[in-house]
């Protein structure tokens, strides 16, 4: 993931001291490594909570991509909600101070995430004195505070007055947001130009878009035992069906932090879903019926040469994305029953990781995990009926029930459903 930085900022020159911010110029932006760290190993996946996990542990896993981040030249680094050992980051000055700016050299700066201060206590808040305290004791340069910010500005001036908090803490960081504002150019430039703002969404970023969905899908099943495979699909048919809660929702591609904070359902911003994408990829010829979850008779006597069914997670992030049991809502397990039963079927699943699969594998004819496409559905039917390959294979591995979480790549027990870095491949008309 750290390949973003350079995008984001630049290329860094080749005599560049790791852990300085960087950027090429005007027209780019600072990138933030985000959320330092551990923040993908709590316990039980469960958001804000504890990473237990010893220190080689964490820094063979879960530090090599910030240590990768600094030396590309990253501007900022963003401090996580969760624990490490029962320690808050937002107040663990070893790592941030010690670690990261110490040993690390890191000459940006530190962010607090959203209120993160704040739940250094629990409940959150219970003494915001010494949440301001610990935060900026432990090295955290900028805080977001989007309400109470006037008790932060008074406790603060209190502290440093009475010398709980030293000048040199407050000069260290003002003097690295304002290294990396000077690094920007800020001062020189300090408005956006207003003539890029017409390119965003353009034809080449939704064509870049749409080539990132059909390389990032993997193919997990493709035909029954002892039949041909039914990808890809023909274009010409005399009808098809296409359903499900997914198929004709944009909202529902994109996921969290589209729009709103937690997502949003229906089309909440210009793009193509995979209703809209079906259509404009088959034969004129070919008749398209949508029904997004069609009973039992409707299907059967439908005449329906193939099937398309999309399901899935609805929106989520953080917190309201925790689940204990990681299976998709109704109707979306019926409906690829009640279809998939009776005409031959690709199931597309959207969803922001693994989920329950096992219990309708069977009953599917192709499945493909579609992970979060986005606004760009035509990435999806770019592969669907042929015109590129399958290539995708999986980032991690997929479990059969959630009993056997956590579950990693080498574990002594490795039983997935499918491994890591598994995705079947098809051979597409224009490429892969």
């Amino acid at each position: 993931m750290t390949e973003l930085i350079p995008g984001l900022q630049g290329d860094v020159p080749q005599n560049f001291t790791s852990g300085m911010p960087f950027a090429a110029g005007k027209n780019k932006v600072a990138a933030c490594a985000k959320h330092f760290v551990g923040d993908g190993g709590t316990h039980d996946g469960i958001n804000e909570n504890n990473t237990i996990i010893d220190r080689k542990g964490l820094m063979s896993i879960h530090m090599p991509a910030y240590l990768d981040a600094l030396r590309k030249g990253v501007s900022t680094v963003m401090i996580s909600y969760s624990s490490w050992n029962g320690l808050k980051m937002h107040a663990n000055h070893n790592l941030i101070t010690g670690f990261l700016k110490g040993e690390h050299k890191f000459q940006g700066f530190t962010i607090s995430d959203w209120e993160g201060i704040d739940r250094i206590t629990s409940p959150p808040g219970a003494n915001y004195s010494y949440s301001v305290q610990a935060s900026i004791l432990a090295g955290i340069d900028m805080i977001m505070v989007p309400n109470n910010y006037q008790d932060f500005i008074t406790i603060l001036t209190g502290h440093v007055n009475s010398g709980l908090i030293p000048m040199s803490r407050i000069d260290d960081a003002v003097t690295r947001i304002l290294r990396v504002k000077f690094t920007m150019g800020l001062f020189e430039n300090p408005m956006p130009d207003p003539s890029l703002a017409d390119q965003l969404g353009k034809q080449e970023h939704r064509d870049l878009a749409r080539e990132a969905v059909r390389k990032s899908l993997v193919l997990l099943k493709n035909g029954k035992p002892g039949d041909a495979p039914l990808l890809p699909l023909p274009k010409k048919a005399a009808k098809i069906l296409v359903a499900g809660s997914h198929a004709d929702n944009l909202g529902y591609q994109c996921g969290g932090w589209t729009i709103e904070w937690q997502g949003d359902t229906g089309r909440i911003t210009v793009g193509t879903t995979l209703l809209d994408a079906v259509k404009a990829a088959v034969d004129p010829s070919t008749a398209v019926v949508f029904a997004e979850n069609p009973d039992a008779g409707f299907v059967r006597n439908g005449g329906f040469s193939y099937a398309i069914v999309a399901v899935g997670e609805h929106p989520y992030t953080e917190t309201k994305g925790d689940s204990m049991n990681l299976t998709i809502p109704e109707p979306g397990p019926s409906t690829i029953q009640t279809v998939c039963g009776a005409v031959p079927c690709a199931t597309v699943l959207i969803s922001g990781r693994p989920v329950v699969i096992q219990p309708f594998l069977g009953t599917v004819h192709a499945l493909v995990a579609a992970w979060l496409p986005g606004s760009e559905g035509q990435g999806i039917t770019d592969v669907l009926f042929g015109d590129y390959g399958f290539t995708g294979t999986l980032p991690r591995t997929w479990f059969k029930s959630v009993d056997q979480l956590p579950m990693n790549y080498g574990d002594e027990h490795y039983d997935p459903l499918f491994p890591l870095g598994f995705g079947l491949t098809t051979q597409g008309k224009k490429g892969c």
